[in-house]
């Protein structure tokens, strides 16, 4: 395709469930001096793209728009102002949005190359999941060896991630999930206990698991009912952590319950960190890559999809039948 046609791309003309979104052709657009023009292989589905296509993100795209954010592909061209990156080169990389698509630009300081050894569907499965999950253990949480670690929601793309990093940092890792077969994942990956909490009682589990010490942290990307057990089930000066609302409801804690714990409850938004302090985001990413190099990390992809079939992609995200990762594929 050449600069200046058009290209295919997945399109929310109006904010609604998945299956109103419009497979089209787009113009193609020319990236600016200090942006990159992507040719997408593969993005990734990541649950606040269900939310976002809907309207209830904390952040409205201008309609239209186009859904995704996190890319893999190849380099098609370069603003003036680009030093790091050529034309040809492999890369991996985070939007806002506009992932669902043949092409995507995008800033410069948001897109790295792609190791040589990572697909493109794992590289495009990388950067949200872990991302957010090593900002939210490692900056936010300041997540200790020999601590412990409850994680929500830990099947899913961002919980399974914390599994793993939780494990790879040296703590205790207490995964909680709604099916046994969830939790079975999450084992692999590394976690220590787990707790089905639609069967089992989720406090209860945490006392019985920690001998009555409680949690040291908790990634919660799910709230709604799950998040004050999890809170009432932390240690003396733990750390709650605040990643997403997976569940829909945004929950209201009693903030007596900070007091009598003594703890904080931290709020994770890696996407507006990873702009406010792209230096340090490159830092966490270095780090990632370094792990992933050696082995020590390992994207699950769920499933793959072509890009015609994104909307079918989102719904499996909204019924919760993903384990791990979902890569939209061109």
């Amino acid at each position: 395709m050449e600069l200046g046609q058009y290209m295919k791309a997945i399109v929310c003309e109006k904010f609604g469930h998945p299956s109103t979104l419009v497979y089209k052709d787009v113009e193609s657009r020319q990236p600016k001096e200090k942006e990159v023009l992507v040719e997408v292989k593969a993005c990734g589905v990541n649950f606040p793209d269900t939310l976002i296509v809907q309207g209830l993100y904390q952040f409205k795209p201008e309609l239209p728009f186009t859904p995704g954010s996190d890319i893999a592909g190849v380099v098609k061209a370069v603003g003036e102002k680009i030093k790091h990156l050529k034309v040809g080169d492999e890369v991996f990389g985070f939007a806002a949005h506009g992932g669902f698509a043949e092409e995507i630009v995008m800033d410069g300081k948001a897109v790295f190359p792609k190791p040589p050894n990572m697909n493109f569907p794992i590289a495009a499965s990388f950067m949200m999941a872990y991302g957010t999950s090593y900002h939210a253990l490692k900056d936010r949480a300041r997540l200790k060896e020999g601590e412990t670690l409850l994680v929500l929601g830990a099947s899913g793309g961002v919980g399974l991630a914390a599994v793993e990093l939780g494990k790879l940092m040296g703590a205790k890792v207490i995964a909680a999930a709604s099916t046994d077969e969830k939790l079975e994942l999450c084992k692999e990956y590394g976690a220590d206990e787990t707790i089905n909490y639609t069967k089992e009682d989720l406090k209860a589990q945490i006392k019985a698991l920690t001998e009555g010490k409680g949690v040291d942290v908790v990634y919660d990307p799910v709230g709604g009912n799950y998040s004050e057990p999890a809170l009432r089930g932390m240690a003396w000066e733990g750390r709650f952590l605040v990643v997403g609302f997976a569940a829909g409801d945004i929950p209201k804690i009693p903030l007596n319950l900070p007091l009598l714990k003594g703890c904080q409850i931290v709020g994770v938004f890696w996407g507006s960190f990873a702009m406010k302090f792209p230096n340090k985001n490159i830092q966490n990413t270095m780090e990632l890559m370094q792990w992933y190099a050696q082995g020590k990390l390992k994207p699950h992809i769920h499933a793959v999809y072509p890009l015609q079939d994104a909307t079918l992609a989102l719904e499996e995200m909204m019924n919760r039948k993903v384990r791990g990762k979902i890569v939209i594929s061109n």
